[in-house]
C-alpha cells in the first residue's frame, strides 16, 4: 500500500508546502483562535480537537480527503501521496484535521507520516 505524507501548516507562517492535495480550512470553518480559552492552546489539547472536530462539515471534508488520497494511490504511477492541510496560524484547525485524516488512513492500512510545520509558532495576533 502507498505511503502518505500529511503536513499541517499556517498560511501566515510561510509558503504553501508542495502537495498533491491541499485543504484550505481558513474561510469555511470557525477558527478556535477567536475563543480566548482556546487561543493559546494547540491541536495537542483535547479541547481544541473537540472544537474543531465538532464543527459542521469538518468530518465530511476529512472523509472526502481520505477518498481523494485513495484515488491518488490507485493511479498507475502512484508513489507517496502528499497532503497539505492549512489554516491561518497552523495551530488549531489544520493540525486537528491532519491528525484525523492520518487516523482514517492508518486504519485503512496506509503508512502515514504527519508533520505539523507551524504548530509551535507563536500565536498570530490579529
Amino acid at each position: 500500500m502507498a505511503a502518505v505524507e500529511i503536513v499541517s501548516f499556517g498560511y501566515l507562517h510561510g509558503a504553501l508546502p508542495e502537495a498533491h492535495l491541499t485543504l484550505d480550512l481558513r474561510h469555511h470553518f470557525r477558527d478556535p483562535h477567536v475563543s480566548p480559552e482556546l487561543r493559546y492552546m494547540t491541536a495537542h489539547d483535547k479541547a481544541v480537537r473537540d472544537a474543531v472536530l465538532n464543527t459542521s462539515g469538518i468530518a465530511d471534508l476529512i472523509e472526502a480527503a481520505a477518498r481523494a488520497v485513495v484515488a491518488f494511490t490507485a493511479g498507475p504511477s502512484a508513489g507517496t501521496v502528499r497532503v497539505a492541510v492549512g489554516c491561518a496560524g497552523g495551530r488549531h484547525r489544520a493540525p486537528t484535521a491532519a491528525m484525523a485524516l492520518a487516523d482514517l488512513l492508518t486504519r485503512a492500512g496506509y503508512a502515514v507520516a504527519v508533520d505539523h510545520r507551524d504548530i509551535g509558532e507563536p500565536v498570530v495576533q490579529r
